[in-house]
């Protein structure tokens, strides 16, 4: 990609960034800032609240971007999106006073280049429907499809990226490469070349050979960990770097301030899920999922697990020997009580996930409904440490004030419910 960015380009740029860094600087934003250091320490007075905007930012940021560059309209939607839930939705998301850029990395499983197969709305945009492409079938008689892992890091790319964006906006904002958590879950890597029917079915007719997979992913995932940690592009996770699962890493538990190129996968947060694995037994997860997901797991400094699938199940024969775990989804298909009951007093957030449905179906808000729905997780989290983040709303019907007045009612709740 090119990454020049033309004088015009440029100067829509530094209207941005000078409009973050206001934001930035505005004492709420400096605040929640401090709370959520406090939150992630274990040392928060109340729930932190955000609402995850990508999934309907085509709702909110195509009428506000006006680059014209490929690369431009990167910064641009970046920027935008560092700063518009502040704007918008007064949730909890803190504006940063820099501009964020990761290393780019890539992690190719097996070296099996997923394929996908989808379909495009009327607009011509791609849809939200798609299909992975099976590439791998039955276990036994396509095994040999399981190549080598590639992984790497292209530095050259990330500095060109870096200076580009320097030389537009870095007299406003600094321009940071900064580090992100250790994303791993190896069971969606698996059903991407396999599907999932066919992973069920794997598990059952081959289950040695399937262990012997899992562990080839446990182990090819170390030695890309290796391999950061030898680049020496692992980078602190201590500050708004985002965790995943619309949440951020600051914390002054992980070291911050080791020499350059010196940090290690134990000085980093971490994430993982196993959506897929929400159809088979305790049993099974235990016996074919979770010996692999322990082993990388153990490498990190601090671990969130989870995304939409219900922990409750697997909690007290895995999720709870995970000893670095400090935050666990708790999603809509999950056993509020029961997990409110196990981590009341615990080392681990509460990290609430609430029904999209309220938010993302309909053209108006059903308040009393909704405010039911978060009633009856604030009261099943007493006692815990609590985060909530508003995930998979795909559709706010083009309707702001609804949205800013869904993270109202939430802040009402709070005010009302919790101790």
């Amino acid at each position: 990609m090119d990454y020049r960015i033309d004088a015009e380009d440029r100067e829509i740029l530094r209207e941005l960034a000078k409009k973050q860094l206001q934001y930035a600087n505005e004492e709420k934003n400096r605040k929640r800032r401090k709370e959520w250091y406090l939150h992630n320490e274990l040392k928060g007075e109340r729930p932190m609240i955000h609402l995850e905007m990508a999934t309907f930012e085509q709702e909110i940021l195509p009428q506000r971007m006006r680059c014209r560059g490929e690369f431009a309209r990167q910064v641009e939607k970046k920027i935008l999106s560092d700063y518009l839930n502040q704007e918008l939705f007064d949730d909890d998301r803190v504006t940063p006073d820099y501009y964020g850029m990761n290393y780019d990395t890539y992690f190719t499983l097996f070296g099996i280049q997923i394929r996908i197969q989808g379909s495009k709305d009327e607009q011509g945009n791609q849809s939200l429907g798609h299909h992975f492409v099976e590439q791998v079938g039955d276990l036994e008689e396509d095994y040999e499809k399981l190549g080598k892992t590639e992984f790497g890091v292209d530095v050259k790319s990330t500095e060109a990226k870096k200076t580009a964006v320097e030389e537009a906006i870095g007299d406003i904002l600094p321009v940071r490469l900064e580090g992100s958590c250790l994303y791993s879950v190896p069971t969606q890597m698996v059903v991407h070349f396999m599907s999932m029917e066919n992973m069920m079915f794997n598990m059952y007719d081959y289950p040695e050979l399937f262990k012997e997979m899992m562990g080839r992913i446990a182990d090819d995932t170390l030695a890309y960990y290796r391999l950061l940690e030898e680049k020496g592009v692992l980078l602190p996770t201590t500050g708004g770097e985002f965790l995943g699962q619309g949440s951020w890493c600051y914390n002054r538990t992980l070291p911050d301030d080791k020499p350059a190129g010196t940090y290690t996968a134990k000085d980093v947060w971490g994430f993982m899920d196993s959506q897929e694995t929400v159809s088979i037994s305790p049993d099974m997860y235990e016996e074919f999922i979770f010996p692999c997901y322990q082993k990388i797991a153990s490498q990190f400094g601090l671990l969130s697990y989870g995304c939409c699938e219900p922990v409750d199940p697997i909690w007290d024969r895995c999720l709870s020997r995970l000893p670095n775990l400090r935050k666990v989804s708790i999603s809509p298909w999950c056993n509020e009580e029961f997990m409110g009951e196990r981590l009341r007093g615990s080392g681990v957030i509460f990290h609430r996930k609430p029904s999209p449905n309220f938010l993302g179906m309909g053209t108006a808000l059903d308040e009393d409904a909704f405010r039911a729905h978060i009633r009856k997780s604030l009261l099943a989290a007493r006692g815990c440490k609590m985060e909530i983040t508003q995930r998979d709303v795909y559709t706010i019907n083009h309707d702001v004030a609804k949205a800013k007045r869904y993270v109202d009612i939430i802040k009402e709740e709070i005010v009302n419910c919790w101790q």
